[in-house]
């Protein structure tokens, strides 16, 4: 049994949340954001609480529990505050900046890269450092994670992109006689 899925979610204040049809949509001050979900999960809306319960205890069922009201939870926080991811380019030569709806990255390649930014999202980039902020968690994440991609940090001089507060091991080069 799921011990997220169990758990009574409360809907904050200034924000309404419905399920009509297999659609979830919880709209507030920051938005509004909407999910398809499976009928196998049994979602009920009561005045200021949501719980959620499945119809059939399956092993699919049991996991989409838990995942289904950690959803709705990353939702209902969404429009109220939003979610920052930050990313710190390090090296030499190294630049980001965002022209219009695409951040161009100078990642020591021979022609700069071009990332789209998704509707949703606001990307700012001031040095060296990306800040993406957005309603939905799983958009930030994603695209944060796929602009890391492009320059992974490298071990020995700690070159490229990582995440803010994220530490590289970093390993001893070649030593001279």
């Amino acid at each position: 049994m799921s011990r997220i899925g169990k758990k009574v979610i409360l809907i904050p204040e200034k924000t309404e949340a419905s399920f009509v049809s297999g659609v979830f949509s919880a709209k507030g001050p920051l938005g509004t954001l909407t999910k398809d979900f499976k009928s196998d999960i049994g979602i009920k809306i009561d005045g200021k609480e949501i719980t959620l319960e499945p119809k059939n205890i399956t092993l699919e069922n049991k996991a989409l529990w838990g995942t289904y009201a950690s959803h709705i939870k990353n939702m209902l926080n969404g429009v109220n505050t939003s979610y920052v991811k930050k990313l710190i380019l390090e090296g030499i030569g190294y630049k980001s900046e965002v022209k219009g709806t695409n951040l161009v990255l100078a990642l020591g390649f021979s022609h700069p890269v071009v990332v789209p930014i998704p509707e949703g999202l606001k990307v700012t980039a001031d040095k060296n450092i990306i800040t993406v902020t957005g309603a939905n968690k799983e958009m930030v994440g994603e695209f944060a994670a796929n602009v890391r991609a492009l320059k992974k940090p490298e071990p020995y001089k700690g070159k490229g992109m990582r995440y803010e507060g994220e530490h590289i091991k970093r390993k001893q080069g070649k030593k001279t006689a």
